[in-house]
């Protein structure tokens, strides 16, 4: 199957993925308890790399790598911890030069232009982490799908899906789940997104 970049969020009603700055994916509006997040385990260890951009990556790697080796935590996280940290991943940065965890880096003037070719060289689903990140590839008509996980709250006010994106975008739904919580998936194609060469 040829490669895909699939943006994985969790959002809010009105489509915010951070209520307040330097939230990076941990507000406390989100209800994530043990069955949701044994999905995304399943969803992450599906996925045959990640490609994120610098603010997220350092997130996952300030905490992850710990993760799967702290006794105190529960097992779904720990497994979770060892998914993030073995899994192939692509840092995408201007300013970072070295990285653990199997991870390469990619940056320069070109970025797009490498992101094409890995796509095209890969198979199977590629997480997209980060704003910023999933917005170049869908102005460059290479984001292929959305996997949202709409948690059941207004923010009103906060960083949205995707930065500075004012026009409209048309989905094709392949996919919906309701979790405990009042959390529901769906699972979006891209109409318009670029053929893999």
């Amino acid at each position: 199957m040829p490669g895909r970049f699939v943006y994985w969020m969790n959002v809010s009603l009105d489509l915010k993925i951070e209520y307040a700055p330097g939230e990076e994916g941990g507000g406390q509006w989100m209800r994530i308890g043990e069955s949701l997040h044994r999905v995304f385990n399943e969803r992450a260890r599906a996925m045959s790399l990640s490609v994120e951009g610098r603010t997220i990556y350092e997130t996952m790697e300030a905490f992850w790598p710990a993760a799967r080796t702290d006794d105190s935590l529960p097992d779904f996280i720990r497994e979770y911890g060892e998914i993030w940290t073995s899994m192939p991943k692509v840092l995408v940065s201007r300013t970072r030069t070295s990285a653990d965890h199997n991870t390469r880096i990619i940056g320069g003037d070109d970025v797009i232009e490498q992101l094409a070719r890995l796509r095209a060289e890969s198979d199977g689903d590629i997480g997209v982490g980060g704003a910023t990140l999933a917005t170049q590839l869908l102005r460059a008509t290479l984001l292929d799908e959305l996997l949202l996980f709409t948690h059941p709250v207004i923010l009103g006010a906060g960083r949205p899906l995707f930065d500075t994106h004012d026009e409209p975008l048309e989905l094709d739904l392949l996919e919906q789940a309701s979790f405990d919580e009042g959390v529901t998936m769906h699972r979006y194609a891209v109409r318009g997104a670029r053929a893999t060469a």
